[in-house]
C-alpha cells in the first residue's frame, strides 16, 4: 500500500485565509501568499511517486480552483486535532502524514523523509519554531487519540501531542517557521532575498 499524505488547506478566498496575516499585511496580500505556498506545494507533491496526494479542505464543499486536480476530502466540523484524527481514520491500515500549507520552505523531500522516519518510528514530527508542528506522519499502530488535549495555536501544541505518544518512539524531523504573523511574514522574505528561494 502506497503511503498517503493530506494536504490541509482552507480554501483560497478574500479575507478568509490566513486572517492573522492579514491584519498585518492586508486581506489581498495574505491570499496572495496562501496561493502562492499552497500552489507550490501541491504541484511538488502530486509530482512525487513516492506516495499518494490527497487535499483535505475547509469549507468542506467550498468551490475553489486548485493548482493540480488531486482527490479531495472535507476536513469536517472541530478543532484542528479532530479534523487531522477524522482524516487519518480514513487510512487505519498505512502509513500516513498531515501536512499544512502555510510553510514555504516544506518540500515533497520533507514528506518523503517523514516516511522514512516511521521504518524506525512510529510517528514523525516536523516541529515549528513557534512551538506547534507543520507535518505529523503517522504509521499503522497509532494511538487511539492522537491529537487529544491538544493546546491549539499555542507554544504547547507540540508538546501536548508528544505527551500522547508516550512509550512510543517518535522522531523529529527539520524545524522550519510557519508564515502567521507580519513578523513571520518579513522573516521569510528576508531569507527568501539571502537565498534566493522561489
Amino acid at each position: 500500500m502506497r503511503d498517503t499524505v493530506i494536504v490541509f488547506a482552507r480554501a483560497p478566498r478574500l479575507g478568509a485565509v490566513k486572517r492573522r496575516l492579514a491584519r498585518g499585511i492586508g486581506a489581498r496580500a495574505a491570499l496572495r501568499f496562501h496561493l502562492a505556498t499552497s500552489s507550490r506545494l501541491l504541484r511538488a507533491l502530486s509530482r512525487d511517486r513516492r506516495f499518494c496526494t490527497v487535499l483535505a479542505t475547509t469549507p468542506d464543499r467550498a468551490a475553489a480552483r486548485w493548482p493540480v486536480r488531486l482527490p479531495r476530502i472535507g476536513q469536517g466540523r472541530g478543532d484542528l486535532g479532530a479534523r487531522m484524527h477524522r482524516a487519518c481514520r480514513r487510512f487505519p491500515r498505512g502509513r500516513v502524514a498531515v501536512i499544512g500549507c502555510d510553510i514555504p520552505e516544506a518540500t515533497a523531500a520533507d514528506v518523503a523523509s517523514a516516511f522514512r522516519a516511521l521504518g524506525r518510528a512510529q510517528a514523525g514530527f516536523g516541529p515549528a519554531e513557534d512551538g506547534g508542528y507543520w507535518l505529523v506522519a503517522l504509521s499503522p499502530r497509532r494511538p487511539a487519540r492522537p491529537f487529544a488535549g491538544v493546546r491549539w495555536s499555542t507554544r504547547h501544541a507540540l508538546s501536548d501531542t508528544l505527551a500522547n505518544f508516550t512509550g512510543r518512539r517518535v522522531a523529529l524531523l527539520r524545524t522550519l517557521r510557519d508564515v502567521d504573523t507580519k513578523e513571520d511574514f518579513a522573516a521569510f522574505r528576508k531569507r527568501q532575498a539571502r537565498t534566493g528561494w522561489r
